[in-house]
C-alpha cells in the first residue's frame, strides 16, 4: 500500500506523488467494511457508518501506518457518500451531514485498538469534511471529493482518522499525497527533485548544478520550488564553457571535433579560421599550423598568417652623399594588412670586406623602422663610400617567426660632396667702421677646404646690394663699415666639389660699451621697473575691495529676490522641520497645540515607533466630539527623541488633502506628549485585504489605488519623497477611502521581524521589496523613486495583501530585480494594471511615468470599465501591452527603411542584425516575436522589450491584434 513514486508508467514526471491508499484497518463502533461498486461498477471495498437514530455518536476510523519519507505536507484526497438528513424519517435533531478528519504523528507503527485514545488531543484536527452533494432514498449516492492538507510533519509518519458523529455515510476512497518539483534543467543548471514546503505558500530552495562543461554564470545559482509543485523565479544561471555549446534545447553543452569557441556563453562553436587547427574534440582556441601565428593584437578566432616576402623593385638615386630609396610592396603580405618595413644601413669598407652598422649621423627620412611608406631620403652620408641598404617588409606576426624578416638589398657609393654649412660666426672685436670675425670649419668638409666666401650687407638693405669676400682662414677682417650701423654676416666654405651652404645670419653692430658705462642706464631701468610693480599692486587691490563689495551686494539683491519668490501668496513647498534651528518651533508653525483636556483615551490599539497607539475622542470648544487616533511618547524619552517624534507631526501639519492622513493636532504642553490625528476604522490597508481576500470588485480596488496615488501626486507637487510608501503605510477608513500615513518612518526606517531590512552600503535601513534599484544601491530617493514603490503597494493590492517576492531573502530580490525580474500579475489582475506596474519597474528612473500621469491613467481605466476585464494568465509576464500613459509614439509609416525606425527607437545598433536575418520590410517586422529577436542576436531583455513594444505600436497602427510573445 506503500505507493512512493518517481517517475509513473503514464507520465515522464509527476507533480504529486502518492503515499497511501485504502483499505484501513482499525475501526471503532459503528464503521463496518463492505464491498461494493465504483462508477464504472468495479469492485471496491468502502468503509459505511449510518446510526442516525441514536443520540451522541462517536465513531472512529483508522487508517494504517504512512511513513512520512521527509515530506513536510501531505495531502488527503477523499471520496464518500452522505445522505441528507431530511431524506430519512423519524430520526432525532442529531442527525449530520459532515464528518472530522484528524491526524496523528509518530515515530513508529505504535498505534493499537485502544493507543492513542479516540479522541482530539493526541489527534489534530484538520477539517470538518462537509459534502457539496448529498442523496435521499429517491436518488443514486452522489459521490463527493475533498482534499485537504496539513503540516508541517516532523515525525516517521502518522496515522488517519475519520470521526462520525452522527451521519449516515460511505468512505469510498482515501489518497494521500504529497506535491514536489520534478528534477528539471533551465539555465543550463540542474535542479534536484524537491518536495513542496510545510505551507501551501512556501518556497522551497533548490540549490542547482552546472550541466557537464557549463560553467556558472552568476551566483548563487538557485531556484524556487512553489506549494503547487511547480519551479518559479530562477537566481543566477549557467553558460557552456569555453569550446562547448548549447545542445538538446539548451540542456547539454557539447563540443565537435574541428571546431571551437573562445569564450564562456550561448553562442556556438564555429570551425577553426584558415590556417589553424583544433587539437582537441571541445576547443576554446584553434592552433595555428607550422608557419602560421597570431600577433598579440590578433582575437583568439582570427585566422593565423604568415611573415610577408620581401620588398620588389628597390630603386636608388645618389646625389652627391644623398639618397633617395623606393620600392614596391611584397608579392605576398602573408594574408595581413599591417605590413610595414625597415631600412637597415650599412657602411662597407671594401679593403677590409666586411660592412657593419651606419653611425648616428646618417639621417633617414621620416625615419628607418616602422615606415608605411615605401620612400625614404637619406643625408648625411660620406662622399666616396660605399654603402650597402636592406629593406626589410615585416608584418604583425614577424616578431613570432624564429626567421630574419626577409629584404631586397642595394649597394651604392657616393659621389664628392661639397662641405656641410659653416657653424655659427662669432664676433670677436669692433671699431666704428671694422669687424673682426672667427668660426670653425664645417663639420663635414668633404675633402680639402679651398677658402671661405664671407657676406655681408646692412641689415635694412637687404640681400641685393651684398658685399663679397674671401678669407683662405676661419677669420677674416671686414673694414670700410658705416658707424653705428648694424650688419648681417654669413660665411661658407669651398671644395673642389664646390661652395657649401651658407652658415645662419648673424646680426652684428658697434661693439658694446663696458659695464661702468652702462651702469646709470641699468638704475634707470631697474627703477622704472620698480615703479610699474608697485603701481600693479596697487591697482589690483582697489579692484578686488570694488569686485568684492560688488558681489556681497549682488548675492544679497538675488537673495532679497529668492526670499520674496518663495513667499509669493498661493505657492506651498514642503519644508524639512529638521533645517530649522530649534525643532520646537516647527512644531509650533505647522501643528495646532490641544489641551489636554480635549482629549480622552479609550483603548490601546497598537504600539508604534516611540510609544503606544490609542484610540480616543477629541472635544474641541464649538466642534462636535470625534473619533481619533492618539500616538503616545513613551516614559523616560530623551530630547532626541521627543524632536523626532513630534517631527513627524510637523511634517502631517503641512498637508491638506483628502488622501494624506489628517492632522489634528498635538499635546506638548503636558505628560504624555501626544500626537491627535483622525481615526482610519479599517487600519493598514495590507492587514485589511488579507481579512477580506476576494471580497471587493476590480472598481473598488482600483479605486483604493486612485486614492493612494492622488496623495502621491499631492506630496510630489509639494516636493515631497515620501521613502517608505508601501500597503502597511496606507490607512482604511469606514468609507474605503485609503489615505497616506507614517511621514515619520520616511526618516527612520527601524527593523522589524515581519518586514525585513537591508543596510546599505551608504548606511541606513532601506526595506528592500519596495524599494527603487538607485535607491537601494546609491540612495538616489526621489519621486520617481516613490513611483517604483506605487507599482509594489498596486501588487499587493490586486493580491489581497501578498507578500512582495514571497519568501525570497533580500540580497535574492536584489539580484533577481537586477536580472530584469518583474513580479508576475496577481490571479485575475487585468492586464492594464499589470502594465502600469511594469511601467512603475522601468529601471532608468526618469523613464518611470509620473503620479500625475498614474492618476490620468486610472481616471481613464475607471471610465472604461471595459478595459478592465482583460486579465494577463501568464505566471510570469514582462509582455507589452498597448501603452497606457501618454507617450509619444513614433509613426512607422513616416520611415522609408527598418533602418530608419531602429534609429527613431534608438536602436541603430540592430539594424545589420534585422537586415541580414530578412527582416527588411515593416509587414515582416509586424510578425516578429521574443524568439525572432534572440534569435537575430538581441538578447538584452530591456532592449527586447523596447523593441517589443514599438512593434506592438506598429501592429496596433496597422490595426493588427497579433500577439507579442515574451
Amino acid at each position: 500500500n506503500m505507493l512512493w513514486c518517481d517517475y509513473l508508467s503514464n507520465a515522464s514526471r509527476c507533480r504529486h506523488c502518492q503515499l497511501f491508499s485504502m483499505p484501513f484497518f482499525c475501526f471503532l463502533t459503528q464503521w463496518e467494511e463492505v464491498s461494493g461498486y465504483d462508477d464504472a461498477m468495479n469492485p471496491i471495498r468502502t468503509y459505511q457508518v449510518c446510526n442516525v437514530r441514536e443520540l451522541n455518536q462517536n465513531n472512529w476510523l483508522r487508517s494504517d501506518f504512512i511513513p512520512r519519507k521527509d515530506v513536510l505536507r501531505v495531502y488527503v484526497e477523499m471520496k464518500f457518500t452522505v445522505r441528507d438528513c431530511n431524506s430519512i424519517p423519524n430520526i432525532p435533531g442529531s442527525c449530520k451531514e459532515t464528518f472530522n478528519l484528524f491526524y496523528y504523528e509518530s515515530d513508529s507503527d505504535s498505534a493499537t485498538a485502544t493507543s492513542p485514545f479516540w479522541m482530539e488531543n493526541p489527534y489534530v484536527k484538520v477539517d470538518t469534511i462537509a459534502p457539496d452533494d448529498s442523496f435521499s432514498t429517491l436518488e443514486e449516492g452522489r459521490v463527493n471529493t475533498k482534499v485537504r492538507s496539513f503540516g508541517p510533519l516532523s515525525k516517521a509518519g502518522f496515522y488517519l482518522a475519520f470521526q462520525d458523529l452522527g451521519a449516515c455515510m460511505s468512505l469510498i476512497s482515501v489518497r494521500v499525497f504529497y506535491k514536489k518539483c520534478s528534477t528539471t534543467i533551465a539555465n543550463f543548471a540542474v535542479f534536484p527533485e524537491t518536495a513542496t514546503g510545510a505551507e501551501a505558500t512556501s518556497l522551497v530552495i533548490a540549490p542547482g548544478t552546472c550541466v557537464p562543461n557549463a560553467v556558472e554564470a552568476s551566483v548563487p545559482l538557485k531556484l524556487y520550488c512553489n506549494g503547487d509543485g511547480e519551479w518559479m523565479v530562477p537566481v543566477g544561471a549557467c553558460t557552456c564553457a569555453a569550446g562547448f555549446e548549447p545542445a538538446m534545447k539548451d540542456t547539454q553543452c557539447q563540443g565537435d571535433p574541428g571546431t571551437f569557441k573562445s569564450k564562456q556563453g550561448e553562442g556556438p562553436c564555429f570551425p577553426c579560421p584558415p590556417n589553424s587547427r583544433a587539437t582537441s574534440g571541445a576547443a576554446s582556441i584553434c592552433s595555428c599550423r607550422n608557419g602560421y601565428y597570431r600577433s598579440d593584437t590578433d582575437s583568439s578566432d582570427s585566422p593565423c598568417t604568415t611573415v610577408p616576402s620581401a620588398p620588389r623593385n628597390v630603386i636608388s638615386i645618389v646625389n652627391e652623399t644623398s639618397l633617395v630609396l623606393e620600392w614596391s610592396e611584397p608579392r605576398d603580405s602573408g594574408s595581413r594588412e599591417d605590413t610595414f618595413y625597415n631600412v637597415i644601413c650599412k657602411k662597407c669598407l671594401p679593403e677590409r670586406g666586411m660592412c657593419s652598422r651606419c653611425d648616428d649621423n646618417v639621417d633617414i627620412s621620416p625615419r628607418h623602422l616602422g615606415l608605411t611608406q615605401r620612400r625614404v631620403t637619406v643625408r648625411n652620408l660620406q662622399a666616396h663610400t660605399q654603402y650597402s641598404f636592406e629593406i626589410q617588409a615585416v608584418n604583425g606576426v614577424s616578431n613570432k617567426s624564429p626567421y630574419t624578416p626577409q629584404f631586397s638589398a642595394v649597394n651604392i657609393t657616393t659621389n664628392q660632396a661639397a662641405p656641410s654649412a659653416v657653424p655659427t660666426v662669432h664676433l670677436m672685436a669692433a671699431s666704428a667702421s671694422t669687424m673682426s670675425l672667427s668660426w670653425l670649419p664645417p663639420e663635414k668638409p668633404n675633402g680639402i677646404i679651398l677658402d671661405y666666401e664671407i657676406k655681408y650687407h646692412e641689415k635694412d638693405q637687404g640681400e641685393a646690394i651684398a658685399h663679397t669676400m674671401t678669407a683662405q682662414r676661419s677669420n677674416a677682417r671686414i673694414e670700410g663699415l658705416k658707424a653705428g650701423t648694424p650688419y648681417v654676416v654669413q660665411v661658407r666654405a669651398r671644395t673642389v666639389a664646390g661652395y657649401g651652404r651658407y652658415s645662419s645670419p648673424a646680426d652684428f653692430t658697434d661693439p658694446p660699451k663696458s659695464w661702468q658705462e652702462q651702469l646709470p642706464l641699468i638704475v634707470g631701468s631697474i627703477t622704472a621697473i620698480l615703479v610699474f610693480i608697485i603701481a600693479l599692486v596697487v591697482i589690483a587691490i582697489v579692484c578686488f575691495r570694488k569686485q568684492r563689495n560688488g558681489s556681497e551686494s549682488e548675492y544679497t539683491e538675488k537673495l532679497q529676490q529668492y526670499s520674496k519668490y518663495l513667499l509669493t501668496p498661493g505657492m506651498k513647498v514642503y519644508i524639512d522641520p529638521f533645517t530649522y534651528e530649534d525643532p520646537n518651533e516647527a512644531v509650533r508653525e505647522f501643528a495646532k497645540e490641544i489641551d489636554v483636556s480635549c482629549v480622552k483615551i479609550e483603548e490601546v490599539i497598537g504600539a508604534g515607533e516611540f510609544g503606544e497607539v490609542c484610540r480616543g475622542r477629541l472635544k474641541l470648544p464649538g466642534r462636535r466630539e470625534i473619533i481619533v487616533a492618539i500616538k503616545t511618547l513613551k516614559v523616560g524619552y530623551t530630547d532626541r527623541q521627543r524632536r523626532d517624534f513630534l517631527s513627524e507631526a510637523s511634517i502631517m501639519g503641512q498637508f491638506d488633502h483628502p488622501n494624506i492622513i489628517r492632522l489634528e493636532g498635538v499635546v506638548t504642553k503636558s505628560r504624555p506628549v501626544m500626537i491627535v490625528t483622525e481615526f482610519m476604522e479599517n487600519g493598514a490597508l495590507d492587514s485589511f485585504l488579507r481579512l477580506n481576500d476576494g471580497q471587493f470588485t476590480v472598481i473598488q480596488l482600483v479605486g483604493m489605488l486612485r486614492g493612494i496615488a492622488a496623495g502621491m501626486k499631492y506630496l510630489s507637487d509639494m516636493n515631497y519623497v515620501h521613502r517608505d510608501l508601501a500597503a502597511r503605510n496606507i490607512l482604511v477608513n469606514s468609507n474605503l477611502v485609503c489615505k497616506v500615513s507614517d511621514f515619520g518612518l520616511s526618516r527612520f526606517l527601524e527593523d522589524d521581524p515581519t518586514d525585513p531590512t537591508y543596510t546599505s552600503s551608504l548606511g541606513g535601513k532601506i526595506p528592500i521589496r519596495w524599494t527603487a534599484p538607485e535607491a537601494i544601491a546609491y540612495r538616489k530617493f526621489t519621486s520617481a523613486s516613490d513611483v517604483w514603490s506605487y507599482g509594489i503597494v498596486m501588487w499587493e493590492v490586486m493580491s489581497y495583501g501578498e507578500r512582495p517576492y514571497w519568501d525570497m531573502s533580500n540580497q535574492d530580490v536584489i539580484n533577481a530585480v537586477e536580472q530584469d525580474y518583474r513580479l508576475p500579475p496577481p490571479m485575475d489582475c487585468p492586464t492594464a494594471l499589470h502594465q502600469l506596474m511594469l511601467d512603475c519597474w522601468v529601471k532608468e528612473r526618469n523613464l518611470r511615468p509620473k503620479f500625475t500621469q498614474i492618476v490620468a491613467t486610472l481616471d481613464k481605466l475607471i471610465r472604461n470599465a471595459a478595459s478592465l476585464k482583460v486579465v494577463t494568465n501568464s505566471t510570469q509576464s514582462t509582455g507589452v501591452s498597448q501603452p497606457l500613459l501618454d507617450r509619444s509614439v513614433p509613426d512607422y509609416t513616416t520611415f522609408t527603411t527598418v533602418g530608419d525606425w531602429l534609429d527613431a527607437i534608438k536602436m541603430s545598433r540592430y539594424r545589420d542584425n534585422f537586415i541580414n536575418a530578412g527582416f527588411a520590410s515593416f509587414d515582416l517586422v509586424a510578425q516578429m516575436t521574443a524568439e525572432d529577436l534572440l534569435r537575430i542576436g538581441v538578447t538584452l531583455a530591456g532592449h527586447q522589450k523596447k523593441i517589443l513594444g514599438s512593434i506592438q505600436d506598429m501592429r496596433l497602427q496597422m490595426n493588427q491584434t497579433l500577439p507579442v510573445q515574451v
